[in-house]
């Protein structure tokens, strides 16, 4: 789709149920303007994050009709009628799923989008900056803390008053990855005592940074792109029983631990979950694909042995301000990448570009 009078962007009100979070915030629109780029807004998308149309016209921005523009920004996949919306030699940048089974790269493929999904932005120094799923999993590994909190029957910190000394709570996080660190980071500001476990050993270092302890199973399972490669059957048998004689001895577990493409690892038993104390809190992230817990149910709050699991779906969502903000500077970046002189010029030869994008022309 050419253009004459530098790209438009398009920001679209999300209608995904739940989903609370806009591509773009305010704050934004300044440095895209200056590119000579255009934005422009549906009206409400801001809404769920309590952002005004308002806000967006004094940085710049018009309300309009966000489908029609060059590229077009979002925060969730887009469902089949949007899509629909859409036409060919558009540019479509947002989350796409591109490991999921049910995803839709062939049906934007056929439309004539040209798609780029930010979770394929390669974890490589640079890209830092773009990395949507650090920054959105940062939001969640704080949120789940806040969460266990509240779910738990007991303290986090350790209290010493007139009627006696609390104990503070002891917290073990499995997977230590974005989420997982920030978990770690807040459970210990609320005075717990965390530890942390990973079947990547290297990341050891960064689970004490953040003053937590290392859970050490010796198993080493460190894949590519900083991810953890699927264990063996016989590693897998270790680990299930070193974890579930270690999980009854923590008042909160809470759980990250993803593969790529594949179901969700089961770390804790229910055996596991038998053996802990009652009263006890896991909060299991790995939900959408299938959970970290045997007995989680996804999106669910349950309470099985007198313990209570926890599995929100898309934390991020819950709180929209901040996930937003930081998604924006995400988008931004990658835009600034693609952008010359206000016009979209993606050099494809740039590994960040080359790795996110998922459809294009020139594809066959």
């Amino acid at each position: 789709m050419e253009t004459t009078h530098g790209t438009r962007i398009g920001v679209v009100r999300e209608t995904t149920p739940e989903e609370r979070r806009v591509a773009l915030v305010p704050k934004i629109v300044p440095s895209l303007s200056k590119q000579g780029v255009q934005v422009v807004v549906e009206a409400g998308a801001g809404a769920g994050a309590l952002i005004p149309d308002d806000a967006y016209v004094d940085a710049g921005a018009t309300i309009g009709d966000p489908w029609s523009a060059d590229v077009v920004v979002k925060v969730v996949p887009p469902n089949d009628a949007e899509i629909a919306k859409l036409s060919a030699g558009q540019t479509l940048i947002g989350f796409l799923a591109p490991r999921n089974a049910d995803n839709k790269i062939g049906a934007l493929k056929a439309a004539g989008v040209q798609a780029f999904a930010v979770e394929a932005i390669p974890r490589i120094s640079r890209a830092q900056v773009m990395d949507a799923l650090s920054s959105q999993a940062n939001v969640a590994g704080y949120k789940a803390v806040l969460l266990a909190a509240q779910e738990s029957t007991r303290f986090f910190p350790m209290l010493t008053t007139a009627a006696g000394t609390v104990k503070p709570a002891t917290v073990l996080v499995l997977g230590v990855g974005v989420a997982g660190l920030q978990a770690l980071a807040t459970a210990k500001r609320l005075g717990g005592r965390t530890t942390g476990y990973d079947v990547r050993p290297e990341v050891a270092d960064q689970v004490r940074s953040v003053g937590a302890q290392w859970l050490d199973l010796g198993i080493d399972a460190a894949g590519e792109g900083g991810y953890a490669r699927e264990l063996t059957d016989d590693e897998k048998a270790r680990q299930q029983q070193a974890l579930e004689d270690a999980i009854k001895g923590f008042d909160v577990v809470i759980t990250t631990a993803l593969v790529p493409g594949r179901p969700a690892p089961r770390l804790v038993t229910a055996a596991a979950v038998e053996g802990m104390r009652p009263g006890s809190v896991i909060v299991d992230l790995a939900g959408e694909t299938g959970g970290n817990c045997e007995l989680t149910e996804p999106g669910k709050v349950v309470v099985r042995h007198d313990v209570t699991i926890a599995s929100p779906l898309n934390l991020p969502a819950t709180m929209p301000e901040h996930a937003s903000e930081l998604y924006s500077k995400n988008i931004a970046a990658l835009l600034e990448l693609m952008l010359v002189d206000g016009k979209l010029e993606p050099d494809f030869d740039d590994q960040v570009l080359a790795d996110s994008c998922v459809t294009r022309e020139e594809q066959s």
